[in-house]
Protein backbone atom coordinates (compact mmCIF):
# COMPACT_ATOMS: atom_id res chain seq x y z
CA UNK A 1 0.00 0.00 0.00
CA UNK A 2 1.38 3.35 -1.22
CA UNK A 3 0.62 5.81 1.46
CA UNK A 4 3.02 8.61 0.40
CA UNK A 5 4.95 9.65 -2.96
CA UNK A 6 8.19 11.51 -2.51
CA UNK A 7 9.54 13.80 -5.64
CA UNK A 8 12.57 15.11 -6.29
CA UNK A 9 12.39 18.90 -6.92
CA UNK A 10 15.07 20.33 -9.41
CA UNK A 11 14.19 18.04 -12.87
CA UNK A 12 11.43 16.28 -11.76
CA UNK A 13 8.89 19.05 -10.60
CA UNK A 14 10.70 22.06 -11.73
CA UNK A 15 12.31 22.29 -14.98
CA UNK A 16 15.75 23.91 -13.63
CA UNK A 17 18.23 22.95 -16.51
CA UNK A 18 15.92 25.68 -18.31
CA UNK A 19 15.55 27.81 -15.50
CA UNK A 20 19.08 28.36 -15.18
CA UNK A 21 20.33 28.49 -19.13
CA UNK A 22 17.50 30.88 -19.60
CA UNK A 23 18.53 33.36 -16.53
CA UNK A 24 22.30 32.74 -17.18
CA UNK A 25 21.98 34.06 -21.00
CA UNK A 26 19.63 37.30 -19.82
CA UNK A 27 22.90 37.82 -17.20
CA UNK A 28 25.92 37.83 -20.04
CA UNK A 29 23.58 39.51 -22.55
CA UNK A 30 23.73 42.75 -19.35
CA UNK A 31 27.30 42.42 -18.31
CA UNK A 32 28.22 42.54 -21.97
CA UNK A 33 25.96 45.67 -22.39
CA UNK A 34 27.29 47.03 -19.21
CA UNK A 35 31.03 47.27 -20.32
CA UNK A 36 32.23 43.43 -19.85
CA UNK A 37 34.76 43.41 -22.58
CA UNK A 38 34.58 39.68 -23.06
CA UNK A 39 32.51 37.25 -25.87
CA UNK A 40 29.56 35.54 -25.34
CA UNK A 41 31.64 32.38 -25.53
CA UNK A 42 33.93 33.17 -23.23
CA UNK A 43 31.65 34.19 -20.45
CA UNK A 44 29.23 30.92 -20.74
CA UNK A 45 32.62 29.18 -20.09
CA UNK A 46 33.87 30.66 -18.01
CA UNK A 47 30.61 30.91 -15.67
CA UNK A 48 30.26 26.84 -16.89
CA UNK A 49 33.76 26.29 -15.31
CA UNK A 50 32.39 28.43 -12.27
CA UNK A 51 29.62 26.13 -11.16
CA UNK A 52 31.54 23.09 -12.19
CA UNK A 53 33.93 23.96 -9.15
CA UNK A 54 31.65 25.09 -7.01
CA UNK A 55 28.48 23.24 -7.45
CA UNK A 56 24.68 24.85 -9.97
CA UNK A 57 23.85 26.60 -6.04
CA UNK A 58 26.75 28.83 -6.37
CA UNK A 59 25.57 32.11 -5.20
CA UNK A 60 28.70 34.46 -6.08
CA UNK A 61 29.09 33.21 -9.74
CA UNK A 62 29.66 36.53 -10.94
CA UNK A 63 31.11 38.31 -8.61
CA UNK A 64 33.90 35.37 -8.76
CA UNK A 65 33.89 35.59 -12.48
CA UNK A 66 34.55 39.33 -12.54
CA UNK A 67 36.97 39.20 -10.07
CA UNK A 68 39.15 37.11 -12.15
CA UNK A 69 38.89 39.30 -14.44
CA UNK A 70 39.66 42.42 -13.04
CA UNK A 71 40.76 41.43 -9.56
CA UNK A 72 38.67 43.39 -8.33
CA UNK A 73 34.79 43.16 -9.03
CA UNK A 74 32.87 46.32 -10.90
CA UNK A 75 29.32 46.62 -9.43
CA UNK A 76 27.86 48.68 -12.65
CA UNK A 77 28.39 45.37 -14.06
CA UNK A 78 27.78 42.83 -11.27
CA UNK A 79 24.16 44.25 -10.67
CA UNK A 80 23.55 44.32 -14.45
CA UNK A 81 24.01 40.67 -14.75
CA UNK A 82 22.10 39.81 -11.04
CA UNK A 83 19.05 42.10 -11.98
CA UNK A 84 18.79 40.44 -15.41
CA UNK A 85 19.60 36.97 -13.81
CA UNK A 86 16.85 37.26 -11.17
CA UNK A 87 14.31 38.71 -13.81
CA UNK A 88 14.57 36.22 -16.05
CA UNK A 89 15.27 33.06 -13.69
CA UNK A 90 11.45 34.01 -12.28
CA UNK A 91 10.23 34.42 -16.34
CA UNK A 92 11.57 31.05 -16.53
CA UNK A 93 11.05 29.39 -13.69
CA UNK A 94 7.89 26.97 -14.19
CA UNK A 95 6.78 23.64 -13.55
CA UNK A 96 6.57 20.57 -15.74
CA UNK A 97 3.06 19.63 -17.42
CA UNK A 98 0.51 18.12 -15.25
CA UNK A 99 2.81 18.98 -11.76
CA UNK A 100 0.11 20.73 -9.57
CA UNK A 101 -2.77 18.39 -11.40
CA UNK A 102 -0.28 15.41 -9.89
CA UNK A 103 -0.04 16.75 -6.45
CA UNK A 104 -3.74 18.05 -6.10
CA UNK A 105 -4.64 14.31 -7.23
CA UNK A 106 -2.29 12.35 -4.84
CA UNK A 107 -3.62 14.64 -1.75
CA UNK A 108 -7.21 13.62 -2.65
CA UNK A 109 -6.31 10.41 -2.71
CA UNK A 110 -4.76 11.10 0.70
CA UNK A 111 -0.95 10.16 0.06
CA UNK A 112 1.30 12.16 1.83
CA UNK A 113 3.44 14.00 -0.42
CA UNK A 114 7.39 14.99 -0.05
CA UNK A 115 10.33 16.16 -1.48
CA UNK A 116 13.96 15.41 -1.24
CA UNK A 117 16.11 17.79 -2.56
CA UNK A 118 20.02 18.40 -2.77
CA UNK A 119 19.71 22.21 -3.07
CA UNK A 120 20.02 24.29 -0.04
CA UNK A 121 16.92 25.02 1.76
CA UNK A 122 16.51 28.35 1.03
CA UNK A 123 16.90 27.84 -3.23
CA UNK A 124 14.41 24.98 -2.49
CA UNK A 125 11.53 27.14 -0.44
CA UNK A 126 12.15 29.79 -2.77
CA UNK A 127 11.22 27.88 -5.88
CA UNK A 128 8.28 26.01 -4.09
CA UNK A 129 6.78 29.53 -3.14
CA UNK A 130 7.38 30.99 -6.12
CA UNK A 131 5.58 28.16 -8.03
CA UNK A 132 2.46 28.04 -5.11
CA UNK A 133 3.42 23.99 -4.01
CA UNK A 134 4.90 25.32 -0.49
CA UNK A 135 1.23 24.27 0.97
CA UNK A 136 1.22 20.93 -0.96
CA UNK A 137 4.14 18.86 0.94
CA UNK A 138 3.70 17.70 4.32
CA UNK A 139 7.25 17.40 4.48
CA UNK A 140 10.64 19.05 2.88
CA UNK A 141 13.77 17.51 3.02
CA UNK A 142 17.09 19.62 1.72
CA UNK A 143 20.59 19.52 1.44
CA UNK A 144 20.72 21.84 4.93
CA UNK A 145 18.45 19.80 7.21
CA UNK A 146 20.89 16.56 6.72
CA UNK A 147 24.04 17.97 5.48
CA UNK A 148 24.12 14.87 3.20
CA UNK A 149 23.56 14.84 -0.82
CA UNK A 150 21.41 11.75 -2.37
CA UNK A 151 22.36 8.36 -2.72
CA UNK A 152 23.05 8.56 1.04
CA UNK A 153 20.16 6.89 3.47
CA UNK A 154 19.80 9.69 5.44
CA UNK A 155 17.81 12.23 3.76
CA UNK A 156 15.11 9.58 2.75
CA UNK A 157 15.12 7.97 6.16
CA UNK A 158 14.87 11.33 7.69
CA UNK A 159 11.51 12.01 4.91
CA UNK A 160 10.41 8.64 5.88
CA UNK A 161 10.46 9.58 9.04
CA UNK A 162 8.17 13.31 8.91
CA UNK A 163 5.72 11.65 6.66
CA UNK A 164 5.48 8.89 9.11
CA UNK A 165 5.61 5.93 6.66
CA UNK A 166 7.64 2.87 6.48
CA UNK A 167 10.25 2.64 3.10
CA UNK A 168 7.61 -0.22 1.40
CA UNK A 169 5.01 2.52 2.00
CA UNK A 170 6.42 5.20 -0.15
CA UNK A 171 7.31 5.86 -3.74
CA UNK A 172 10.26 8.01 -4.49
CA UNK A 173 10.18 9.74 -7.79
CA UNK A 174 12.85 11.49 -9.69
CA UNK A 175 15.02 12.05 -12.27
CA UNK A 176 18.68 11.45 -11.14
CA UNK A 177 19.21 7.64 -11.44
CA UNK A 178 22.62 7.67 -9.59
CA UNK A 179 21.11 9.44 -6.73
CA UNK A 180 17.50 9.17 -6.35
CA UNK A 181 16.52 5.50 -7.94
CA UNK A 182 20.01 3.97 -6.14
CA UNK A 183 19.13 5.83 -2.73
CA UNK A 184 15.53 5.31 -2.62
CA UNK A 185 15.63 2.32 -3.18
CA UNK A 186 18.71 1.24 -0.50
CA UNK A 187 16.20 2.19 2.19
CA UNK A 188 13.73 0.06 0.90
CA UNK A 189 11.36 2.81 -1.36
CA UNK A 190 9.63 1.94 -4.43
CA UNK A 191 10.85 4.36 -7.47
CA UNK A 192 9.84 6.01 -10.18
CA UNK A 193 12.30 7.46 -12.99
CA UNK A 194 11.52 10.85 -14.36
CA UNK A 195 12.68 10.36 -17.72
CA UNK A 196 10.87 13.56 -19.04
CA UNK A 197 13.61 15.79 -16.63
CA UNK A 198 16.51 13.06 -17.11
CA UNK A 199 19.69 15.37 -18.28
CA UNK A 200 21.91 12.54 -18.80
CA UNK A 201 20.78 10.55 -21.62
CA UNK A 202 20.12 7.64 -18.92
CA UNK A 203 18.91 4.60 -20.79
CA UNK A 204 18.65 2.32 -18.08
CA UNK A 205 17.43 3.67 -14.95
CA UNK A 206 17.22 0.60 -12.58
CA UNK A 207 13.60 1.99 -11.15
CA UNK A 208 10.19 0.33 -10.59
CA UNK A 209 8.57 2.18 -13.08
CA UNK A 210 9.95 4.93 -16.02
CA UNK A 211 7.37 7.56 -16.91
CA UNK A 212 7.54 10.24 -19.31
CA UNK A 213 5.02 12.45 -17.71
CA UNK A 214 4.93 13.15 -14.07
CA UNK A 215 0.53 12.42 -14.09
CA UNK A 216 1.77 9.06 -14.79
CA UNK A 217 2.68 8.31 -11.14
CA UNK A 218 -1.18 8.55 -10.50
CA UNK A 219 -1.70 5.94 -12.12
CA UNK A 220 1.49 3.79 -10.73
CA UNK A 221 -0.27 4.61 -6.95
CA UNK A 222 -3.89 3.54 -8.26
CA UNK A 223 -1.98 0.27 -9.52
CA UNK A 224 0.26 0.08 -6.50
CA UNK A 225 -3.30 0.20 -4.54
CA UNK A 226 -5.53 -1.91 -6.45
Amino acid sequence: MIKAVVFDLDNTLVDFMKMKADAIGAAINAMRDAGLALSVEEIRSRVDAIYKERGMEFQSVFDELLYTQFKKIDYKILSAGVISYRRAREAALVTYPHVTMTLMELAKMDVRLGVVSDAPAKEAWLRLTYLNLHHLFDAVVTFDDTRKRKPSPVPFKKVLALLKVKPHEALMVGDWAERDVVGATKVGMKTVFARYGDTFGTLVSHADYDVDDVFDVVRIVKKENA
